[in-house]
C-alpha cells in the first residue's frame, strides 16, 4: 500500500554555512573480508569444463560461476562476489511448487515453506528467525522464501560472514530444507497462519485472478493451481500429508543450491559439498506431472480461432480487457540463434507498444494498452494485450488496438522506429555490463534460480551486448515484420473482460467482438526524426557558481549560483555508469491550499508528461532515444522532488531536462485529460476492500482531516480543469529554494559547466510565504477517535491502525533512530502475539515516521489486516505492548535482533552513492543533516534498552494511540459482497 506519512526530506533555508566534520567510520575504508581458499578447499564434484546449465547449448559460459553436481542429484551454482562487501546469498531451489500438487493437496507447497521455518533438525520451534535476526539477516529482507506454481525457493543474505559462519548457516538450512520438523503440532500452528495470508490476498484482486486463470489456462493444470491452496485442502492437511508431499518432491534430484559470496569459488564449493552431499531421497523419484497444452475448443475455425472467454463482474473494479494469442510451452535449445530470435521480437514488441503509447496520447477510446510474449510457468508462450478502455465503449477500444496491431502486421515498420527501439535496447544492455561490476551478489543468486525455473542458461551481460550487436543487420523493416507476425502467430486465443457492471454484455459479445476482421489504422505509426538534447533551446543565460566549498564530510562539494540555488556533487568511481541526480525545490504538501489537493493527486500522471518547453511527450521519449534518463516525481511533506538515475554521457541531459521543466513547463493538455480519465475509472475500487479504504483515507485522517491530504471526490476530480492545473503549479514550480544533488561516476567540471547552463540558468525563485514555509502539520487531538470506517468487499476482512504522534525536524534526526528501533521491536513482538501465537494476523507491522523539514508530523503506527472478530484484540495486544515497553523497555535479545540487521545495513548500504545522498538531501541548507550523519551509525549500533524504554516513554505513554478500523459493511455484504 502507498506510504502511510509522506515524510518530508526536503530543504529549509538557513544562512550558508561551512562545516568540518570527521569522515564518518563506515566511509572510510571500504570492508575486506574476502575469504581465501586453503588446500583443504578442493571442490570433488565442480565442473569447470562442462558446466551443467550450458550442456548442448552454444552459449558462451560466464566463467564467474563455477557449477557442479553432485552424486546424489544435487546441483550447485557458486560466484565470488564483494558486492555488498562480507556478504553471502544462499538460494536453496526445489523445483516443485504448486502445479506438482494432487488436487487433496493445493496449498501444501506454499504450507511447507511455512514449516520449515517453524522447526526442523537443528532449529526448536520459532528459533530460525531469530537466530538470523542475531546473525544480522532482517526477517522479509534477508530470510525469505517463495512458492510458485512451479518452484519453491529459500533464501538467506547473511552480512558479516566469516568461513564459519557461511559454514554454519548453510548447515543449518540444509537442515531446515531436508529435514523440517512436520507435526501435527506444527501444521496447527502453520494452517492458521496461511489462511491469514490468505485471507488478506482474498477480495476483487484475487477473484479476478482466479478467473483470468481458469480461463486462459483452460484444461491445464495451472488452471487450479493458486499457491495459497485453498481453505478446505488446508484445513484438511495433517502431519502425514505434507509429509508424503515432502518426501515426493523434496529430493536431491529436484535441488538446486546457488551460493554467492564474498569468498573465493573454491571455498564456496566445497561448504555446499560438505553439507549437501548426504541427502538421500526415499524411494524411487517421482515424475513431474504433465502441465498440459493450450487446446483450441472442438469444432473452432482455424481462421478465427477464439476459444475461452469470460466477463468477470466485480463492483467498483476498473474496466479492463485481455486477450492472448496461447502457444504450448516448448522446453527450447537455449542457443545464440535462439536469443537473437528473441531479441528481434523483443523490438518488434517494444515498436508496436510505441504506437499504442502514441494511440493513446493522440485520444484513442484506451486509456491504455500494451502487448507482451510471455513463457508462463513452462505452461504457455503466450501473447498477451492488455486493454484498459475510456468508458463504457470497450467494444471501439478493441477495435482500436486491434487495427494498431493489425497494421503491424501487415506493413513494415519504418527504420526510425527501428533505430529508436534498437537504441534503447543498447543502452539498456551497455548499462547491465557498466553495472556488472557492482551487481549485488542476491541478484546474481536470483538469476541461477529464475534461469533454472524457465529450464535456460545464463550468459554475462557482455554476451548479452555481444549478441545483440551481431545482429544489428537484421533489424530492418522486412525482419522485424516477421518477427512481429511470429509474435501474434497461434492456434488458440482465450479473452476475458473485467467490467464493474454487466451492461448487457455476455461471453458471446466478447467472443463476436474478437472475431470480427481487424481494420488496420495507419495513425500511430512513427515518422518524426531524432531530437537531439544539443539542439534544443537553452534554459537561459549559463552562469558559474560563485561558491565553491567542502561541506566538510566525505567529498562532497556544495556549490552556489547567483539565482539562489544549492547544488551538492559527490564523485566516486565505485559504481561505473551510476549517476543520480536528485532535485528538491517548493515547499511540497505545504505549498497546496485546501482546495487544490486535486491538483497534487492528478500530479504524478499529469505533470511530468505535460512536457517542457515546446516538447511533448513524444518529442521527449524522440530526444530520450540513445539515452539513459529519468524522471521521477514525488511529493513529500516540505519539497518536491525530480529524481532521475542516468549516466555520466547523459547528465547535461538530465540536467536540462529538469531545469527546464522549472524554469519553462509545458502546458500540453492531454496528459492532464488522460490522468483525470485514469482516477476517475480506478475511484470506485478504493470502496471494495480494506486496503482500498486505507488507501483513499489514512493519510488525511492521520494529518487531522487535513483537505490537502483528503483523496479527490469522483466530483471534484470532473471538475477540475487544465487551466486550473496550470495556474496551481506554475506557482509551485516557481517558489521556493532548490538543490541538485549530483552523486555518482561524474566528471566533476564538467558537472559544474553542465549545471551552470541549467540551474545557474534559471530564473531567481519566489521566496515561500512565512505562512506556507511554517505551516504545521497536525496529528489529531486526543478524543477525537476510534474512528470506525467501512468497505463493502468480503464480510471476513478487516484492517485496523494505532497511532501515536512524535515530532519532527532535523535537529532531532537521533531520536528518529531511535523510534526506528522502537518501532522494529513493537513489530516484532506484534508479529509473535498476532501470527506466532494467534494465528489471527500474517503480516502485522509497526513504523514510524520523522518529517525533517518541521518539528510536527511525525508518528509512530501498527496496521493490521485480520478477521473483523479480532480487532479488538489487536487493539489490546498493541496497547499491551506499547504499556509493556514503556514500563519494561526491550530485553537485550530483542534490541540485538533489530540493531544488528540494521547497523550491517548500513554498512552494506554506505558502499554505494545513494546512502549518501539519501542522507545529505537538504543538507546544502539544514546543516543538521550533515552534522549528525557522523552519529548515524552509533545511534543504531550503541543503542541500548533503557534509550529505547524512555522513548516509549515519551510517545507511547504520553497519549492513548489513535485507533482506527475499517471494517465490512454489512448491508454491502448482504447484497453482493463475497
Amino acid at each position: 500500500m502507498t506510504s502511510l506519512s509522506r515524510a518530508a526530506r526536503a530543504t529549509r533555508a538557513l544562512l550558508p554555512f561551512l562545516i568540518l566534520l570527521p569522515v564518518p567510520a563506515l566511509a572510510q575504508s571500504p570492508l575486506a573480508c574476502t575469504i581465501a581458499a586453503t588446500a583443504e578447499d578442493a571442490p570433488q564434484y565442480a565442473q569447470p569444463d562442462d558446466p551443467w546449465i550450458y550442456r548442448g547449448t552454444d552459449i558462451p559460459v560466464d566463467e564467474q560461476w563455477l557449477f557442479g553436481e553432485l552424486p546424489n542429484g544435487v546441483k550447485y551454482a557458486v560466484r565470488k562476489n564483494g558486492v555488498p562487501p562480507c556478504q553471502m546469498s544462499l538460494r536453496v531451489a526445489i523445483d516443485a511448487g504448486s502445479i506438482y500438487e494432487t488436487d487433496a493437496e493445493r496449498g501444501f507447497a506454499h504450507l511447507l515453506e511455512h514449516m520449515v521455518f517453524r522447526e526442523s533438525v537443528y532449529f526448536g520451534p520459532g528459533e530460525a528467525i531469530p537466530h538470523f535476526q542475531r546473525q544480522g539477516a532482517a526477517l522479509g529482507y534477508d530470510t525469505n522464501a517463495s512458492t510458485s506454481p512451479t518452484q519453491t525457493v529459500y533464501k538467506l543474505d547473511l552480512p558479516n560472514a566469516t568461513r564459519a559462519s557461511i559454514n554454519e548457516s548453510v548447515r543449518l538450512f540444509t537442515g531446515m530444507v531436508t529435514q523440517p520438523i512436520i507435526s501435527d503440532e506444527n501444521v496447527a500452528t502453520d494452517v492458521p497462519i496461511v489462511l491469514s495470508e490468505r485471507r488478506e490476498q482474498a477480495g476483487p484482486a484475487r477473484r479476478v485472478q482466479e478467473a483470468t486463470t481458469q480461463t486462459f489456462f483452460a484444461g491445464q493444470r495451472l488452471a487450479n493451481r493458486n499457491p495459497i491452496g485453498t481453505v478446505e485442502t488446508l484445513e484438511g492437511a495433517t502431519a502425514e500429508t505434507v509429509q508424503a508431499f515432502h518426501e515426493r518432491w523434496y529430493r536431491p534430484e529436484n535441488a538446486t543450491v546457488v551460493l554467492v559470496g564474498d569468498a573465493d569459488v573454491r571455498v564456496l564449493a566445497s561448504i555446499v559439498e560438505a553439507n549437501f552431499a548426504d541427502w538421500e531421497g526415499e524411494g524411487p523419484v517421482a515424475p513431474a506431472p504433465d502441465f498440459g497444452d493450450p487446446v483450441a475448443p472442438a469444432g473452432a475455425d482455424p481462421a478465427n480461432p477464439v476459444g475461452e472467454v469470460k466477463v468477470i463482474v466485480e463492483p467498483g473494479q476498473t474496466r479492463a480487457l485481455t486477450f492472448a494469442i496461447m502457444r504450448p510451452w516448448v522446453q527450447v535449445v537455449d542457443n545464440l540463434e535462439y536469443n537473437r530470435r528473441n531479441l528481434l521480437v523483443q523490438v518488434a514488441g517494444a515498436i508496436v507498444n510505441r504506437r499504442l503509447e502514441t494511440s493513446a496520447r493522440a485520444g484513442a477510446s484506451f486509456l491504455a494498452a500494451n502487448v507482451g510474449r510471455q513463457k508462463i510457468n513452462r505452461t504457455v508462450d503466450g501473447t498477451f494485450v492488455a486493454i484498459t478502455p475510456i468508458g463504457e465503449n470497450w467494444e471501439a477500444a478493441l477495435a482500436d488496438v486491434r487495427g494498431v496491431i493489425a497494421d503491424a502486421l501487415s506493413h513494415p515498420p519504418s527504420q526510425v522506429e527501428i533505430d529508436q527501439a534498437v537504441s534503447q535496447f543498447d543502452v539498456a544492455f551497455v548499462d547491465q555490463v557498466e553495472q556488472s561490476r557492482i551487481q549485488a551478489g542476491s541478484q546474481l543468486a536470483d538469476q541461477i534460480v529464475q534461469a533454472v525455473d524457465i529450464r535456460e542458461a545464463v550468459a554475462s551481460p557482455e554476451t548479452f551486448l555481444e549478441v545483440f550487436r551481431s545482429i544489428s543487420e537484421r533489424f530492418t523493416p522486412e525482419q522485424v515484420l516477421e518477427a512481429t507476425q511470429e509474435m501474434f502467430d497461434g492456434e488458440v486465443i482465450r479473452a476475458i473482460m473485467l467490467t464493474p457492471d454487466p451492461m448487457g454484455d455476455d461471453e458471446a459479445d466478447l467472443r463476436a467482438a474478437l472475431q470480427q476482421p481487424a481494420v488496420a489504422s495507419t495513425t500511430a505509426r512513427e515518422s518524426g526524426e531524432a531530437i537531439n538534447f544539443a539542439d534544443l533551446p537553452p534554459v537561459g543565460e549559463p552562469a558559474l557558481p560563485n561558491l565553491r566549498e567542502p561541506l566538510g564530510i566525505l567529498d562532497v562539494e556544495r556549490l552556489t549560483f547567483d539565482n539562489g540555488v544549492q547544488a551538492l556533487l559527490y564523485s566516486g568511481d565505485n559504481e561505473p555508469g551510476r549517476v543520480t541526480v536528485r532535485v528538491t525545490f517548493g515547499a511540497g504538501w505545504r505549498g497546496f491550499d485546501g482546495d487544490e489537493a486535486v491538483y497534487a493527486y492528478l500530479a504524478p500522471m499529469a505533470l511530468i508528461n505535460s512536457g517542457v518547453g515546446t516538447l511533448d511527450q513524444n518529442d521527449l521519449d524522440r530526444a530520450a532515444a540513445g539515452s539513459k534518463l529519468g524522471f521521477d516525481f514525488a511529493i513529500d511533506d516540505g519539497a518536491f522532488v525530480f529524481e532521475g538515475r542516468t549516466r555520466k554521457e547523459d547528465l547535461a541531459a538530465q540536467l536540462y531536462l529538469f531545469a527546464e521543466k522549472l524554469q519553462n513547463p509545458g502546458w500540453d493538455p492531454a496528459p492532464f485529460e488522460r490522468a483525470k480519465a485514469s482516477v476517475l475509472l480506478g475511484y470506485d475500487s478504493y470502496n471494495r476492500d480494506p486496503n482500498g479504504v486505507l488507501n483513499r483515507d489514512l493519510d488525511w485522517l492521520l494529518r487531522n482531516r487535513d483537505p490537502r491530504f483528503a483523496t479527490p471526490s469522483p466530483e471534484q476530480i470532473e471538475a477540475a480543469t487544465a487551466e486550473g492545473f496550470r495556474r496551481t503549479w506554475s506557482r509551485l514550480l516557481s517558489q521556493g529554494q532548490v538543490e541538485v544533488a549530483v552523486f555518482g561516476d561524474i566528471d566533476r567540471e564538467q558537472t559544474v559547466e553542465a549545471l551552470s547552463r541549467t540551474f545557474g540558468a534559471i530564473d531567481p525563485r519566489m521566496p515561500l510565504t512565512p505562512d506556507v514555509a511554517n505551516r504545521p502539520l497536525e496529528f489529531p487531538e486526543i478524543g477525537s477517535g476510534p474512528v470506525r470506517l467501512t468497505h463493502e468487499g468480503d464480510a471476513d476482512q478487516a484492517a485496523a491502525v494505532i497511532a501515536w504522534p512524535t515530532a519532527g525536524g532535523s535537529a532531532g534526526l537521533v531520536q528518529s533512530r531511535k523510534l526506528d528501533l522502537l518501532a522494529q521491536i513493537f513489530s516484532i513482538r506484534l508479529m509473535d502475539g498476532l501470527r506466532e501465537r494467534a494465528g489471527a494476523a500474517y503480516s502485522p507491522f509497526v513504523t514510524s515516521t520523522w518529517p525533517l523539514d518541521g518539528d510536527t508530523g511525525g508518528m509512530i503506527f501498527a496496521l493490521v489486516q485480520l478477521d473483523p472478530s479480532l480487532v479488538p484484540a489487536f487493539y489490546d495486544e498493541a496497547e499491551a505492548i506499547a504499556a509493556d515497553l514503556a514500563e519494561n523497555g526491550p530485553t537485550a535479545d530483542e534490541l540485538a535482533r533489530v540493531v544488528e540487521p540494521v547497523r550491517l545495513r548500513i554498512e552494506r548500504s554506505s558502499t554505494g552513492h545513494t546512502f549518501w545522498l539519501n542522507q545529505l538531501q537538504g543538507s546544502s541548507l539544514d546543516r543538521n543533516r550533515a552534522f549528525y550523519l557522523q552519529s548515524l551509525y552509533s545511534d543504531y549500533a550503541d543503542a541500548t534498552p533503557a534509550e529505547m524504554q524512555a522513548v516509549a516513554q515519551r510517545y507511547l505513554s504520553a497519549r492513548p494511540g489513535l485507533r482506527i478500523s475499517v471494517m465490512p459493511d454489512e448491508q454491502a455484504s448482504a447484497a453482493g459482497g463475497r
